[in-house]
């Protein structure tokens, strides 16, 4: 269905110690809290477009062991459908170990085992499923030849191409001019640009380098600052809703999965990144990265609030 949205990507166990402080090399931090939940950035969008109310399918590589079934179970009980995820029967799934301080930051480690397998071949053997969608969705988790693979059949395909350029060690020979929408942070953008933000003018400047290298439109996020729109006809800083963060672990993502979400039932760019901010706000206010994922319910209600708080303000 062309309202629908196929998510390529990592599927990652994360295992969070929440603690005071991220500790120093060499230095061994005692207490904090330890809980174990679903991650990986492809998983952690697919799971946040679905909740946003999208019909979502996961096209990934898991292992054959006691994580990957967890995986799959996890997946279709949020409503993600599985049958594009592979069980890779020589790698064992993806793990990530998380450490998150009380302000909410976090540092995370990945072992990337199965997302490293995801391929070309794997790509071909969801055409029709990549095909069938109107936005699909991808990170850089998983081999880069796979996502340049992808990102051309769903351009052949004329999905609407969504890439969010993260972790940011893999972002030279992508086909960013079949690119709908790029999504990354400030340190990818800076990365994108060979620039640093500063200022609202290097800002700008940013989003002009990297709207050369060939995507339509760019979203910049900026945690609490919001996120700077950009394309070649307007450029627009969106604030971000004022909340109490307590884990940051996945926002991005749940941006990114939200936005695929609201821009497959047909709303505007500017309609979606809003919506898709106010998902990201309540995520921050969670601890864990798919856990933290509001429903489409929490963000239209956080919504209508923000509404009328601003209009009782104004009067």
């Amino acid at each position: 269905m062309k309202n629908s949205v196929v998510v390529v990507g990592s599927y990652n166990t994360d295992l969070t110690i929440k603690t005071k402080r991220i500790p120093r090399p060499g230095e061994t931090v005692l207490g904090g809290s330890f809980f174990q939940g679903g991650g990986g950035k492809g998983a952690n969008q697919a799971v946040a477009c679905a909740r946003a109310g999208a019909r979502v399918a996961f096209l990934a590589r898991v292992g054959n062991d006691t994580f990957g079934e967890g995986a799959l179970r996890r997946l279709k009980e949020e409503g993600v459908a599985t049958h594009c995820v592979v069980r890779d029967e020589q790698y064992p799934t993806g793990v990530a170990f998380i450490l998150v301080e009380e302000q909410g930051e976090n540092s995370i480690v990945v072992a990337s085992g199965a997302n490293a397998r995801l391929s070309p071949a794997d790509i071909e053997r969801a055409k029709e499923e990549i095909a069938a969608a109107g936005v699909i969705l991808l990170q850089l988790e998983c081999p880069v030849e796979t996502i340049r693979h992808a990102i051309h059949l769903a351009h052949q395909c004329g999905a609407l191409v969504i890439l969010n350029p993260a972790p940011a060690e893999q972002l030279t020979g992508l086909p960013f001019d079949e690119v709908d929408i790029l999504t990354p942070n400030r340190v990818e953008a800076e990365m994108l640009a060979g620039a640093s933000i500063t200022d609202d003018a290097s800002l700008v400047g940013v989003a002009l380098k990297i709207l050369d290298l060939g995507p339509r439109n760019v979203l910049i996020t900026l945690g609490s600052k919001g996120v700077f729109a950009a394309s070649r006809d307007a450029m627009n800083l969106l604030p971000a809703l004022e909340v109490q963060a307590i884990d940051s672990t996945g926002a991005g993502d749940i941006f990114s999965g939200s936005l695929a979400a609201f821009l497959a039932e047909g709303k505007s760019i500017d309609q979606s990144v809003r919506m898709a901010m106010a998902a990201a706000s309540i995520s921050v206010t969670r601890l864990g990265a798919q856990s933290s994922s509001p429903l489409r319910v929490e963000i239209e209600c956080l919504i209508s609030s923000q509404l009328i708080s601003k209009a009782e303000a104004s009067n």
